[in-house]
């Protein structure tokens, strides 16, 4: 016999709740709730969403065609290149001279003496980018008829056609380049050996800030030292000064390019330090923002020590002492000819009758202090005889008690010998050694 079921709903509804409870008259809850997805959350799209869906990125397709990008070899293959998708605010990121040396306070009697010593020779003073690769062009020209590039490689007026109008789009690309990918026949250029031709077709000194940063990501990993340098040279250093000379302020992706171009050290030093300050005309600010590069990166101590040591023998410029300064302030452990070098750069200018600026009083203290016991004591007496003439009312106090209170590392020598000399012959004797 089957058993009856209860009625589970409450038959008159004005029976109090109560009461319900005590029969065990409510509702059961269901084990399982059901969830009904809509339309557009299911899996499976029907065939009016899927050709809404199609239309709306063929529309989109056609929109991109539309810009005025052009197509290299038939290809449309810079589309997907989202030129205007970049962040406004990574745009907006400058690096100004604030950014590294808060505590650098110069007031207009300093900032006078800092340009006194500027010596802007004629003929090394770093031209516009735009103007050098002007000169270029007319060299070439000229010697068209008579002149090959190295390992025979083709004239300007043997290139192909459809060579350079494939990398005037290259140009035309670059110029409004942000982010992405960057054009394939870009990127294999370091590899020809007319390298300098077809990179002068591309105009670099039109490029954005962005495209420079990728230009110079792919040159100094594909080019040797030597040409790594040539392009630093010629086309990084003074896209970046001009740079600076117009907005008083460097472009992010500018930065990021300086510190990737220590990718190749030597090529760094010959190419973009030693030329800015052989120019004699290095800015303040040039020299701030240009140093922070070497105060935040890691550098071999070999070509740390020739790039201070060819700026210790170099005529003076203040903003020499911005270099030396960072460059002593990395702590290197420099060998006795570099530090010779250093001290040799200051006892010169005992007989100076000019005034000295604070840069040139804060790179001899930071000398002082790092390395003030690998000096000799020659040296250290006639460093005390350059403050008496070159002096500062609050930093050459500081730099005389950091030279008094040091140990010369001749006297070191001279000691560490005589203690060796001292020592009893049976600390030599291997008595207590035993050989089995």
């Amino acid at each position: 016999m089957v058993k009856p079921k209860k009625a589970n709903l409450v038959q008159n509804k004005n029976v109090a709740l109560e009461k319900q409870l005590v029969q065990g008259k409510i509702t059961k809850r269901k084990n399982k709730d059901k969830f009904h997805l809509r339309a557009e959350e299911s899996s499976v799209l029907d065939s009016k969403t899927s050709k809404k869906i199609l239309d709306a990125a063929k529309a989109q397709q056609l929109e991109l065609n539309d810009d005025n990008f052009p197509s290299l070899g038939g290809k449309k293959a810079y589309t997907h290149v989202n030129i205007g998708e970049i962040a406004e605010e990574d745009e907006n990121k400058d690096v100004t001279e604030n950014d590294f040396m808060d505590n650098l306070e110069i007031d207009e009697e300093d900032a006078k003496a800092f340009e006194r010593f500027q010596n802007p020779q004629e003929g090394k003073r770093t031209l516009k980018l735009s103007d050098i690769i002007l000169e270029k062009i007319q060299e070439k020209q000229q010697d068209i008829q008579s002149k090959l590039t190295d390992n025979g490689s083709l004239n300007i007026e043997d290139i192909d056609p459809r060579v350079r109008e494939m990398y005037e789009g290259v140009r035309d690309v670059m110029k409004r380049y942000r982010s992405g990918k960057v054009p394939k026949a870009f990127k294999i250029i370091p590899r020809l050996r007319n390298w300098e031709q077809i990179l002068f077709i591309t105009e670099p000194h039109n490029w954005s800030a962005a495209a420079m940063f990728q230009g110079t990501r792919i040159f100094c990993s594909v080019l040797s030292h030597a040409m790594a340098q040539r392009f630093y040279n010629l086309v990084l250093l003074p896209r970046i000064r001009d740079d600076l000379c117009e907005y008083k302020k460097l472009n992010m992706h500018l930065y990021n390019a300086l510190k990737k171009a220590l990718f190749k050290p030597a090529a760094f030093m010959k190419g973009i330090i030693l030329p800015l300050l052989e120019a004699g005309d290095c800015t303040l600010r040039e020299a701030i923002i240009f140093g922070s590069v070497i105060a935040r990166s890691s550098i071999p101590v070999l070509h740390s020590s020739a790039c201070l040591l060819k700026i210790c023998e170099m005529g003076y410029t203040g903003a020499n002492s911005i270099f030396i300064r960072y460059f002593l302030d990395k702590r290197y452990a420099l060998p006795y000819r570099v530090i010779d070098a250093a001290v040799f750069h200051f006892i010169r200018f005992e007989n100076d009758k000019r005034e000295m600026p604070v840069l040139w009083h804060q790179s001899l203290l930071t000398f002082a202090q790092r390395y003030k016991n690998d000096i000799s004591s020659e040296q250290k007496e006639a460093l005390l005889n350059l403050l008496r003439k070159q002096s500062h009312p609050k930093i050459t106090p500081e730099i005389r008690r950091e030279l008094l209170a040091s140990s010369c590392r001749d006297i070191e020598m001279m000691e560490y010998s005589n203690e060796t000399a001292a020592m009893p012959v049976e600390m030599y004797t291997d008595k207590d050694v035993c050989y089995e």
